[in-house]
């Protein structure tokens, strides 16, 4: 279910006064919608066929800072620009925000034309393509967690200015909400806003639910295609926080906000189908109802859960979601139907079994996220790869197995090195990210924390 408007309609919404703003973004490294804000008839008028953004929109950290040390981008450079397309086909009204609609943009270089390797929305869409020259049509959801406070993001920066840190976060609820009508009833003000303004804007939203812990939240939005479903998640993650922020509260993304709380994950269910809509993962003869293409697939995404790490938990904070006895998976092994374990079987026996990744956080750029599980797969696939035997019970309490790494700096160095993820993605995505992994361990190793003052101030 992409945008809902063709470049007519916007006309007539301009032409009826319903419509004065086009919103022109394309998505950053960290998954933000980067772009600016075009007067309608300017969008109408030349716009629609492309814009520019300056380059190192693709070379920068979540604070913006000038990242030294990439290829793409940097001083040595002149920061130059990238073209903006936008890609019609999701344009859509933006119905929380007055008269505005959005486009999502593709990035293209000045000089020769072509999306831009490094770019996120390039990354997915030649992995899409690979998959649709081996018959495939990938398919995804993200089910994406959050946290909303009562606090309003201005007040929180207050704080931060006042005292060097955010503090006095009030959750909306007390308790654990996990299902709970009652609870999420008192917070319908954002949550329904959001469901309905989604749906209106062309991501056809499921439904929310309380999540496992005070103040957490879920929503889930209709499975499609890959692409698709990286774009709306994109699009929820700003839908969310604008409404939120109107309302004055506030939502976070943070894997972990706080350690003594579960974190936020958003697991991705994946399958194939043919270019014919078959489902390719489905097969009651074979074990658990799967095929033999999707034990290859599932087999890919094992044998490089490692290497694919960083696309999965891209910060440091990322990795502090992994620990036991909080519904986060410790282990990359699969199991049917069990929580415990990277990734889960889902839909048994049934035309829709699929393969659930439990390992990434809300933190995840979708984009990278869904690209690296789609390469990871399909090498699976074409390489024939045998699957391993399943894994039963806790994993958490299981040894000699395969593991997430347990940091960014190990995740880092297992994607600098990987082989196979340069034959896959390219040696110019690969060194890319891992820069971008390898600065953000750097600026982690620089700061000093609440805790360490908390630990040190007075003992050390």
């Amino acid at each position: 279910m992409p945008g809902t408007m063709t470049l007519d309609d916007l006309r007539n919404a301009w032409e009826q006064g319903t419509i004065d703003t086009v919103l022109v973004a394309a998505v950053d490294m960290q998954g933000r919608l980067m772009g600016k804000r075009f007067h309608a008839q300017h969008f109408l008028d030349s716009a629609w066929a492309e814009t520019h953004c300056c380059n190192y929109l693709l070379a920068i950290d979540m604070e913006m800072t000038t990242v030294p040390g990439y290829a793409s981008a940097g001083w040595e450079k002149g920061y130059g620009d990238y073209v903006m397309r936008p890609d019609l086909a999701t344009l859509r009204p933006l119905p929380w925000l007055p008269g505005t609609a959005l486009v999502i943009c593709d990035l293209v270089d000045h000089h020769s034309h072509e999306e831009v390797a490094v770019s996120p929305r390039a990354i997915l869409k030649r992995q899409v393509a690979r998959a649709r020259a081996m018959g495939f049509e990938p398919m995804m959801a993200t089910e994406l967690e959050f946290y909303l406070f009562e606090n309003s993001y201005a007040n929180l920066r207050d704080s931060l200015q006042d005292t060097g840190a955010i503090r006095g976060l009030r959750p909306v609820s007390a308790y654990n909400e996990d299902y709970h009508i009652f609870q999420t009833s008192k917070e319908e003000d954002v949550l329904r806003t959001a469901r309905n303004a989604l749906w209106q804007a062309g991501v056809p939203v499921e439904c929310t639910k309380g999540e496992a812990e005070a103040g957490q939240e879920e929503m889930n939005v209709r499975y499609s295609d890959a692409l698709d479903t990286a774009d709306n998640h994109t699009i929820v993650k700003t839908a969310i926080k604008d409404i939120a922020a109107a309302r004055g509260k506030s939502v976070t993304f943070m894997a972990k906000y706080d350690h003594r709380r579960a974190g936020s994950s958003s697991h991705v269910h994946q399958s194939l189908r043919g270019l014919d809509g078959t489902a390719v993962f489905a097969d009651p003869a074979g074990p658990h109802g799967m095929s033999a293409v999707m034990q290859q697939f599932l087999a890919g995404q094992l044998a490089h859960a490692q290497d694919i790490a960083v696309f999965l938990a891209p910060y440091v904070n990322s990795y502090k979601r992994f620990c036991v006895g909080m519904f986060a998976p410790t282990k990359a092994v699969w199991s049917t139907d069990n929580r415990t374990a990277g990734f889960r079987i889902c839909g048994e026996g049934t035309r829709a079994v699929r393969v659930e990744c439990r390992i990434p956080g809300s933190d995840i750029n979708p984009y990278m996220a869904c690209a690296a599980l789609l390469a990871a797969g399909l090498d699976g696939i074409e390489q024939g790869m045998a699957l391993e035997p399943e894994m039963t019970g806790d994993m958490y309490s299981a040894q000699g197995v395969r593991e997430i790494p347990r940091n960014l700096r190990e995740a880092a160095a297992r994607l600098r090195a990987s082989t196979a993820l340069r034959r896959m993605l390219g040696d110019e995505v690969v060194d890319h990210y891992a820069h971008a992994a390898e600065w953000e361990v750097l600026e982690h190793d620089r700061v000093v924390t609440d805790a360490e003052l908390t630990r040190l101030f007075e003992r050390a």
